[in-house]
């Protein structure tokens, strides 16, 4: 049984991810700032257990590493989920604040957890790190610079992470999805629709007109690579970029 820690795996995608490892027979820990969110999953997720933790605290990331080791006895999977969506506007008038929270919580975050993690890996020279990132890394995003460029640096962490612990067996992969069908992802289409003045419907085909194959993406599509990845059949993948998107073309 593989023992599995998720950060911000309350709900949306993170909460996929961790259900998806259960149904695979792992021991899931999952983290995320919210408590009454956290609540919520364990009581509908026999056998997942939360951890209230700030990705964006050194300490408070660090602490729900050890919390996690400690329930599981140990740990197989690290998945850096943790994200916030940032500010949105034009760059000179982006509060400096919220841009260092943005990088705070989305980027650095992932480095706190990894810091606390490796050495349990190492010690048993395996492990397994999968680093939630975003199809905008790739297309940019006017009006939403912290967070593209926290999402942008996952792809960079990912890369070196990979060269780095390979040597001990460790493996380090990102997931990069599209414009996901849950709550987070509606509201955003519904957001840029009420600024725009148009209807939700035709917000979302506008959205989707970037996309190849013209599709919102399941939280349980991202969810099911989660879990391949982790497994023995992609023992030989790291260092690798993966979208889940239907191949998004560009963004706007």
């Amino acid at each position: 049984m593989s023992r599995v820690l998720v950060t911000g795996g309350g709900a949306g995608i993170g909460l996929a991810i961790a259900a998806a490892f259960l149904r695979d027979g792992a021991g899931v820990v999952v983290g995320d700032v919210d408590p009454a969110a956290l609540a919520a999953a364990t009581s509908a997720s026999p056998g997942l257990h939360g951890v209230v933790a700030d990705m964006g605290d050194p300490d408070s990331a660090g602490d729900l590493v050890r919390q996690a080791v400690d329930r599981l006895g140990g740990l197989d999977v690290l998945v850096n989920n943790c994200g916030i969506a940032g500010p949105r506007g034009a760059i000179e008038d982006l509060p400096v604040e919220e841009w260092d929270r943005t990088i705070r919580v989305n980027l650095s975050g992932m480095f706190y957890a990894l810091r606390a993690a490796l050495p349990v890996f190492k010690a048993q020279r395996s492990g397994c790190v999968i680093n939630v990132s975003t199809t905008s890394a790739r297309t940019g995003l006017p009006r939403r610079l912290p967070y593209v460029a926290s999402k942008a640096g996952v792809l960079g962490l990912t890369r070196n992470v990979a060269r780095e612990v390979g040597p001990w067996n460790i493996r380090c992969n990102a997931i990069l999805p599209g414009i996901v069908d849950n709550p987070r992802g509606r509201r955003i289409v519904a957001q840029v629709a009420a600024e725009r003045g148009v209807a939700p419907d035709a917000m979302a085909a506008e959205f989707l007109r970037f996309t190849s194959m013209r599709s919102w993406i399941q939280p349980e599509e991202v969810a099911d690579l989660a879990v391949f990845l982790a497994s023995p059949a992609a023992k030989h993948i790291s260092g690798q970029l993966i979208g889940v998107c239907g191949n998004a073309e560009w963004e706007e």
